[in-house]
């Protein structure tokens, strides 16, 4: 699920000493082996319920063959991590982004302004990016911050960019496509599992092609605004 990217020439990057954060590793699951003609028998899975609700399927919580057939066809329609049909985190928080697509901020949660906003949804754990009611790049799964290290809400902006951002705190941890919004909290790709159920280290973590997406939409000083609780979380 790829946004659209609308390329925008950034500003020179800031001299400004930032700390890093990157995210807390937990090991997820692999996905199953088979093509689409496989026989689909992944077992029910922890997010069962909202899938089936979603794709209009009878929400008894229990896997079914056609339950299996349905959620697999999802996860490859929108590039899922995984496509064998198993209701799990990913393909929860991608159930959650094309849910969202018409109308992300169909709740008001994000401030219109006339200038560009980043929305940045802990309680969906979604990141979209609107100017005025125009929603310039669709929303897509994020990871925030877990316990004692939240991503900070309210308003932001972007201070300080750097493309090929390591990180000076995780053992040269990578953190690409960074975007500095908040002391050492960015927007930025996590080579790893967005989906395992942990948060970062107080970073808003994108997939890599999403943050590379985003990269090449926002500037220096383009407004940052976050709000709502991780799931999971004190907040």
């Amino acid at each position: 699920m790829g946004p659209a990217r609308i390329r925008i020439s950034g500003a020179a990057t800031a001299t400004v000493a930032a700390l890093a954060c990157v995210a807390l590793a937990v090991p997820g699951a692999a996905a199953a082996p088979g093509g689409a003609a496989a026989e689909c028998t992944a077992p029910t899975g922890p997010y069962q319920r909202p899938l089936e609700q979603y794709l209009g399927l009878p929400v008894d919580g229990i896997q079914s063959p056609a339950d299996c057939e349905a959620v697999r066809a999802f996860q490859s329609a929108h590039q899922v991590p995984r496509t064998d049909g198993y209701a799990d985190l990913a393909t929860y928080r991608y159930m959650l982004a094309a849910q969202a697509a018409a109308d992300p901020n169909a709740a008001g949660h994000c401030p219109v302004r006339s200038y560009r906003v980043t929305c940045v949804d802990m309680d969906r754990q979604l990141l979209w990016v609107q100017t005025g009611t125009r929603v310039d790049f669709r929303p897509v799964p994020i990871r925030t911050g877990r316990d004692t290290q939240e991503t900070r809400p309210g308003w932001h902006s972007v201070y300080w960019r750097d493309k090929d951002h390591v990180s000076s705190l995780y053992d040269d941890a990578p953190m690409p496509y960074s975007q500095f919004f908040d002391g050492g909290q960015a927007l930025h790709g996590h080579p790893g599992n967005l989906y395992d159920g942990g948060g970062s280290a107080g970073c808003v973590n994108l997939t890599v092609s999403d943050a590379a997406a985003l990269w090449d939409l926002l500037v220096l000083h383009d407004a940052v605004y976050v709000w709502g609780t991780k799931p999971g979380t004190a907040g």
